[in-house]
């Protein structure tokens, strides 16, 4: 006897919808906790809603390159200046340039102005310069006859390594300024020593034998045989005071990376040390990559950069050659604009990597970092002016878009509930558990990647509510076509849904791919319009599978919507069913026998 089949039971979670629910549930529930323990409850507005701050840079001209001011470099200024303010993209800040040597940078309300600030303004010419002399100061610099002679620290173990990089660290400042290494052992504090600067400008010996040890002095002393250029640069690093914050920013402005120059450095607010430095051996486009990360040694927050191949060679080299010199000849100072951010000392050759650390906390390092990643300016700027600007619209503009999108949800509602009847309650409550979604991950992406809700976001946000829609009629018509042929209502919603489920997967991943693409073609407003649009796609699937389809399994449970009635949008008669045929057995009418 053969065994009777097995019908197809309901597969995956069509069996448990309450185990659905009460995940999209729980997720919910998540997603508002996280908005009110953020302190953020309402999506940050684009500056078209809110207005922001304006900012007006203007091109400088560069020593020795008149024509550096053309369209070519205005236009690599914009994209870098916009991939610094506006990371994902999604920020809604516009940069966008103005005659011929005026860019505009509008940021929206709510974002760190004075952050955005310091990111646009900030050329980040990074180079590496060999130090020649240092010295503290201001008025309470120490006496250099008094300065600390470098004093031994502990060795890093041969051979110690992460991952194949160097990871052995040399300090030359209190705050511990370190240098990436094979072998670096740490040095001593900031010194006053320094050969006289004659002497320093001049090619070194590599041979560690043939470098005459430096005298502590308190200035450069010029030797009778100095030539003008030489004369020039001690004057200035005598007369160089690092505490005037006007003589801090112009000290070396306008130098060519072959010049060498005086320039200023901080390791401890309010204490400033004053360098000479020699020609750039690397610079800013060498270093492929950087980072702000925390030091897994000291706890403290550094700047990790990688030098491309090329660099990696011109970095080996600078400290091959430094690390045979005595201090403060074995420094090399990480030069950024003109200011030396960091002046480690150096024991042995280094290559691949570098690390600048000092008094950095999360904030500045990952900024540092992300200057530094996107590139250096192709051109000086001077920020001209810093306004605050009202919102283009204007409340009355953003109150009649808000209206026209409440008009055009209520016509949707209508249509719901008059054409689906007691299908339209199912529909409405997707349609809320959407927009609670919408509005809470809106919200939360405001302060988590700067994400900002302008007028074009905003139509994105009200086409999706005819997509959603869309959703909901493409399953609730493959249900009415169930019972049509004759089925009743609970087998009607399952067989119905692979159908559906199939239908909904290619438009929602029609409507995906045309914002994704519309994101990556375009800039500005646009983006805000196609990641808003992508977004709400991708809600829709989650709610459908996860709400719409268990809730449609349940209310095909109650007798409302299973006994079929009028206003439950399911009625077999309205719908034009038709019984299914059966087939009766033919009665044959009695005859007559016939007679012979």
């Amino acid at each position: 006897m053969a065994a009777p089949k097995k019908g197809r039971g309901p597969s995956g979670g069509q069996g448990r919808p309450g185990r659905a629910l009460a995940l999209i549930l729980i997720a919910m529930v998540a997603l508002t906790g996280g908005l009110f323990l953020s302190g953020h409850t309402t999506p940050r507005l684009g500056i078209d809603l809110a207005g922001g701050t304006s900012i007006t840079l203007e091109a400088q001209n560069q020593p020795g390159k008149p024509n550096a001011i053309n369209q070519t470099n205005m236009d690599t200024a914009v994209g870098i200046i916009e991939r610094r303010v506006n990371g994902l993209g999604v920020s809604e800040a516009e940069v966008q340039t103005q005659g011929n040597k005026n860019i505009i940078v509008n940021i929206p309300k709510g974002t760190n102005s004075k952050q955005a600030q310091e990111q646009v303004g900030t050329t980040a010419q990074l180079y590496f310069r060999p130090v020649l002399t240092v010295q503290a100061s201001g008025p309470e610099a120490p006496n250099p006859s008094g300065s600390e002679t470098p004093s031994t620290g502990a060795t890093p173990k041969p051979g110690e390594s992460a991952e194949g990089e160097d990871k052995a660290k040399g300090e030359d400042k209190p705050e511990g300024e370190e240098a990436t290494g094979t072998e670096a052992t740490p040095s001593a504090s900031a010194t006053t020593q320094g050969r006289a600067v004659t002497g320093a400008l001049t090619k070194d010996d590599p041979t560690p034998g043939a470098t005459d040890k430096p005298k502590p002095s308190d200035s450069p002393e010029a030797s009778p045989s100095a030539d003008p250029a030489t004369a020039k640069l001690q004057e200035e690093f005598a007369k160089l005071d690092c505490t005037d914050p006007k003589q801090r920013t112009e000290a070396g402005q306008n130098a060519k990376p072959t010049d060498s120059i005086v320039a200023c450095g901080s390791n401890v607010p309010g204490s400033y040390e004053k360098y000479i430095l020699g020609p750039a051996e690397v610079s800013g486009s060498d270093v492929d990559d950087a980072k702000g990360a925390i030091d897994q040694q000291s706890g403290q927050w550094i700047v990790s950069m990688e030098f491309t191949s090329a660099g990696a060679k011109k970095f080996q080299t600078i400290t091959s050659r430094l690390s045979q010199q005595q201090p403060p000849m074995n420094q090399f100072a990480i030069v950024l604009d003109g200011e030396v951010v960091s002046a480690p000392s150096v024991r042995t050759a280094l290559s691949k990597n570098a690390q600048i650390s000092g008094s950095f906390d999360q904030q500045s390092a990952e900024d540092l970092g992300n200057i530094l990643s996107y590139g250096a300016l192709p051109l000086t700027f001077k920020e001209v002016s810093v306004t605050t600007v009202t919102a283009a619209l204007g409340s009355e503009q953003l109150q009649a878009g808000l209206i026209a999108g409440a008009i055009g949800l209520a016509l949707v509602i209508i249509y719901l509930v008059v054409y689906y009847r007691g299908l339209a309650f199912i529909a409405l409550l997707s349609l809320l558990v959407s927009g609670i979604l919408t509005y809470t991950i809106m919200a939360l992406l405001g302060p988590a990647i700067g994400f900002a809700l302008n007028l074009p976001a905003v139509c994105g946000a009200i086409v999706a509510i005819g997509i959603t829609a869309d959703s909901f009629i493409v399953y609730f018509e493959r249900v009415r076509d169930e019972i049509r042929e004759g089925r009743t209502l609970r087998p009607a919603i399952e067989r119905a849904w692979p159908r559906a489920r199939r239908t909904i997967l290619v438009s929602d991943f029609v409507s995906f791919l045309a914002a994704a693409v519309l994101f990556i073609v375009t800039v500005g407003k646009v983006q805000g319009f196609a990641f808003t649009l992508g977004l709400t796609t991708l809600l829709d699937v989650v709610v459908v599978f996860l709400f719409t389809k268990p809730l449609m399994t349940l209310m095909g449970r109650t007798k409302f919507f299973s006994k079929g009635g009028p206003w439950s949008g399911l009625d077999p008669k309205r719908l034009g069913a038709q019984p299914p045929l059966r087939r009766s057995r033919r009665v044959n009418a009695p005859t007559e026998p016939k007679e012979a």
